[in-house]
């Protein structure tokens, strides 16, 4: 669907990008900008910055960048019309019915077949396992076996796939559906001979969005098969890393905090007793992209994982990951029982309520898990595990809230207070550390203090900007040649300080940016200078349908320079950068004159240059 310009530039003006990405990340005021843990990849550093002035976000760690659009695309893996169309809804923009254009069309009757093939294949499987004698054997696992009544079992849609392995590729070829199609949607195999079923034998769990669309799917295989869960492969729907099953409901509890399961049949069973909050990842570790979506809903959540090693080992992977978007965590015991739906069948919801009550403090739950390491009864592994765990409260930089962390350790595993406090302090001090500071392990295995790995951060994502052109300590290996460099680092340089337009007035015109794409930007940025103001939101907004220049010119609004231009070494490079890119706007126009009366007055041009001093004192 296309909408006209000033629609689209309505709706961005109207949606703050502060307000929009702080329903999302757990952004905290530096400077001029906002900082926050990145959304689109795992880290500990906050390197994703929001800029309230440019109406843009950038990440120094992983290159994610734009206007408040291309974030809900990315995040919610929205179309341009849904992104847009939400964000028209948040801010009361009626948008105008308008017609689609092709390309637009094309995408968004995509996504609507696939979502549409989605439904029929839960249909198809739900009246295979209600309907079909083959099914029979669907439906007392889920109703016998696992005791789901029929009410629970319509409301999750759950179903059965046949043993026969083209029974679901055969109906939708009935259906219409050519085999091209049918290949993006994950649910078959295309093959010489034919297609074939991605799901058979298997008592089958519809995954829906928070829409209540199906976007993909999961199957248990009946018997003893390989592998026992299977999930869809990924499409333009499906994103497991973003996906919670349950979430469809959970998002609409009263409750304060959301329960963490394992697997689908915990999250069903949970349901059906009552605790309607709870959600569980699909078949993946917990991501920080899980993390942030329940961030949209929670600051509290309880891990309800198995009690088995590998139940264990999953929480304390997703500890770090929840306690960095912001999110309180508590770990529930299940003992003796493995997971909640057999903790339920056993219990009751009576006794998993009182569970959810006791559940422990998941700090003193990783300090539980590091005892068990060590033989308390010898004096050598005794002094190692108080030295573990004075390591780990190093990672509280705030005072108080160690300290309360300390007396609580120390009471539960009856070490003296006093001791492990001087402890802590021996080791603090080792490490440099000073009040406030925490000790940390970032996802790139690097440690140290929190402000020192985050000045490397950020520097690491200015440094191709924030040193001299050519020579620059630090800067990133770079492919681009350097008149191309030279274009970008000049264009950074004018958008971030608009006063050294006065500066190259009459020396650099847009047209002396030779490069196609930063010619683009250039005409744009020197438009609205001329005009009183540069829009960077607004400029991005044109290269959205080019995933590729998009991104170049999203680091070009977002990079920053590393020192004041008052320092004489930026002075020179910000000179010799305006040189170069002259010097090359000349040559390029030299080798491209067409006649002599052209070629002259280039050539004057040229010569006029070397004897040209720019200052800006």
């Amino acid at each position: 669907m296309y909408y006209p310009d000033e629609v689209i530039e309505e709706v961005r003006m109207k949606n703050d990008i502060v307000d929009v990405i702080s329903g999302y990340v757990k952004l905290q005021k530096k400077g001029a900008n906002y900082f926050g843990l990145c959304p689109f990849h795992n880290e500990k550093s906050p390197s994703f910055s929001v800029s309230p002035g440019k109406q843009m976000y950038y990440c120094f760690g992983c290159g994610a960048g734009g206007n408040v659009l291309t974030f809900v695309m990315e995040y919610e893996n929205y179309t341009f019309q849904e992104a847009l169309q939400s964000l028209a809804d948040r801010a009361g923009v009626a948008l105008p019915k308008m017609e689609y254009g092709r390309e637009a069309r094309e995408q968004a009757e995509f996504r609507a077949r696939l979502l549409e093939v989605n439904k029929l294949a839960a249909n198809y499987f739900y009246f295979q396992m209600k309907n079909n004698p083959h099914g029979r054997a669907g439906y007392e696992y889920f109703h016998d076996k696992r005791g789901l009544t029929d009410e629970t079992i319509l409301r999750f849609g759950l179903g059965y796939a046949n043993k026969t392995s083209d029974d679901l590729y055969r109906f939708l070829k009935e259906k219409g559906y050519e085999d091209a199609f049918l290949k993006e949607t994950g649910l078959v195999t295309i093959e010489e001979r034919g297609g074939r079923d991605k799901f058979w034998n298997r008592v089958m769990f519809p995954i829906m969005d928070v829409n209540n669309r199906v976007i993909g799917f999961g199957g248990r295989v009946m018997g003893d098969g390989e592998p026992k869960y299977l999930n869809s492969p990924e499409t333009r729907l499906f994103d497991k890393s973003r996906s919670l099953y349950g979430l469809n409901y959970a998002r609409t509890t009263r409750e304060r905090f959301m329960l963490i399961c394992e697997g689908y049949l915990d999250v069903i069973s949970l349901h059906q007793a009552g605790f309607t909050n709870a959600v569980a990842s699909l078949g993946t570790a917990f991501t920080s992209q899980h993390a942030g979506i329940l961030k949209r809903y929670t600051d509290q959540v309880i891990l309800t994982y198995d009690s088995d090693g590998a139940g264990v080992k999953a929480a304390l992977r997703a500890i770090p990951i929840l306690r960095e978007a912001g999110i309180s965590i508590k770990v529930l015991n299940m003992k003796p029982y493995k997971d909640p739906d057999e903790f339920i069948k056993n219990m009751g919801a009576e006794a998993f309520s009182q569970r959810i009550r006791e559940a422990k403090n998941s700090f003193l739950f990783e300090i539980d898990v590091l005892r068990r390491d060590y033989q308390m009864e010898d004096p050598e592994q005794k002094t190692r595990f108080y030295q573990e765990t004075a390591r780990k409260l190093l990672q509280f930089g705030e005072p108080l809230e160690r300290d309360n962390y300390l007396q609580a350790v120390s009471r539960e595993h009856m070490i003296p207070e006093q001791e492990l406090r001087q402890l802590v302090n021996r080791m603090g001090m080792s490490l440099g550390l000073k009040a406030g500071d925490s000790y940390q392990t970032d996802h790139r295995g690097r440690s140290g203090t929190r402000e020192a790995r985050e000045t490397g951060a950020h520097e690491e994502g200015q440094a191709s900007y924030g040193s001299r052109p050519e020579t620059g300590k630090g800067r990133r290996p770079d492919r681009e040649d350097g008149i191309r460099r030279s274009q970008r680092l000049l264009l950074t340089w004018l958008i971030e300080e608009p006063s050294l337009f006065d500066k190259i007035k009459g020396i650099i015109t847009a047209d002396d940016f030779v490069e196609e794409l930063y010619h683009q930007v250039a005409a744009m940025v020197f438009e609205g200078h001329e005009a009183g103001s540069v829009n960077p939101a607004g400029i991005l907004s044109r290269f959205i349908n080019d995933e590729d220049q998009y991104k170049e010119v999203a680091a070009l609004f977002n990079a920053s320079l590393k020192e004041s231009l008052s320092n004489e070494e930026q002075k020179k490079a910000f000179s010799e950068t305006v040189m170069k890119v002259k010097k090359n706007s000349l040559d390029t126009a030299s080798r491209n004159a067409r006649d002599i009366g052209q070629l002259q007055e280039i050539i004057r041009q040229q010569a006029a240059l070397k004897q040209l001093h720019l200052s800006l004192d």
